[in-house]
């Protein structure tokens, strides 16, 4: 992770659910309670901080196929297989956000998914990050600035 600032528990939050959905997929591990507190040990983390954590990535898993087949209808000339395991966890987790977390305002979660890619991608993933989410975003009917 590039830089040492102070984050906000919800952005830790976000943070370590890419560092364990990366974790998981690249040893093709279950993310379950058990690998949430193999990521927390490894990372120095008190795993009662990241029930938020805990609630993405149930929700990533129970609707994975519908989030991987929005981003392979608005990866728009790239083929899924081409996306960076990094890219698409932060993809993943944004979208999840959007679609699943009507607490979240969809511009905090896009805003997040950027500042994510920009903490843990190369120096162009913020603008493909940026424009799948907003393609996922414009399908919304709900207010893209307030929380629901």
């Amino acid at each position: 992770m590039k830089g040492s600032e102070s984050f906000s528990l919800r952005r830790e939050n976000r943070i370590l659910i890419v560092q364990w959905v990366y974790m998981c997929e690249a040893t093709q591990t279950k993310a379950d309670g058990d690998t949430l507190l193999s990521i927390c040990n490894i990372f120095g983390k008190d795993p009662k901080n990241f029930q938020f954590a805990r609630e993405i990535v149930s929700l990533l898993q129970k609707n994975l196929i519908e989030i991987d087949a929005l981003i392979d209808r608005f990866a728009t000339n790239w083929n899924f297989s081409r996306i960076s395991l990094v890219d698409l966890c932060i993809i993943r987790l944004g979208i999840c956000e959007l679609l699943y977390r009507n607490d979240i305002p969809p511009i905090v979660a896009i805003n997040e998914a950027i500042e994510l890619g920009k903490m843990f991608s190369g120096e162009n993933s913020k603008a493909f990050i940026n424009g799948i989410l907003d393609r996922v975003m414009s399908t919304l009917s709900r207010s893209l600035r307030t929380a629901s």
